[in-house]
């Protein structure tokens, strides 16, 4: 079943809602949030082919000119970290995460934003800030005693990797944050679809 509402904001006259989807309003702040995360993670996302372009120099020097070097291997997983850790945000703002969940997708529209709501203040958020806040003194002990990798040859400014980590999950708050508020806007709609709903089922 489909549904059809006015958006309020200027916005278009209409949204699409789908009865097993989770639709959630954005104001300013939201928008403002959600794409400053997305042009981090559109910008970061270059960094997979120059990922790509390492481990096959590092393959050719290796097994054809037989020399490895161990600055592309500690760079390879640099690159990798910064990919993976900037992407989370990325797709937690798209919403692309694999979900396992038999429970979401049987509640009505305003049981699910409840759901949601839950779920931010209670598992998200918290998780995300007690990482982020634990990272800060991890990436400032790096940086103050100038860290460097343990290998000879290795790469220097090995608290920079380490920043990485407190940057990430910075973009991953920002993310909670507007996910927060566009579930809280979106709560007293969502009861109103579920009366509509609930009065057609009647």
């Amino acid at each position: 079943m489909t549904l059809r509402i006015d958006k309020a904001g200027g916005e278009s006259p209409y949204n699409t809602i789908l009865a097993n989807s989770l639709y959630l309003r954005e104001n300013k702040v939201t928008k403002i949030l959600d794409d400053s995360v997305e042009a981090v993670g559109k910008a970061v996302s270059w960094i997979w082919i120059i990922l790509i372009s390492t481990i096959l120099a590092n393959v050719i020097l290796r097994y054809v000119f037989k020399q490895g070097m161990i600055e592309l291997e500690e760079l390879q997983w640099h690159l990798y970290a910064i990919g993976w850790v900037v992407g989370l945000s990325m797709t937690a703002k798209r919403d692309a995460h694999v979900r396992v969940d038999i429970i979401h997708s049987r509640l009505n529209h305003s049981a699910q934003v409840w759901l949601e709501l839950f779920g931010l203040v209670f598992l998200f958020l918290p998780f995300i800030l007690f990482v982020f806040i634990s990272s800060i003194p991890f990436f400032e002990l790096s940086w103050l005693s100038n860290e460097t990798s343990t290998s000879a040859n290795g790469l220097p400014a090995r608290w920079f990797i380490k920043g990485v980590l407190v940057f990430g999950f910075f973009l991953l708050l920002l993310i909670g944050v507007s996910r927060l508020l566009r579930v809280l806007i979106s709560l007293p709609i969502a009861c109103k679809l579920s009366n509509i709903d609930s009065d057609r089922n009647q």
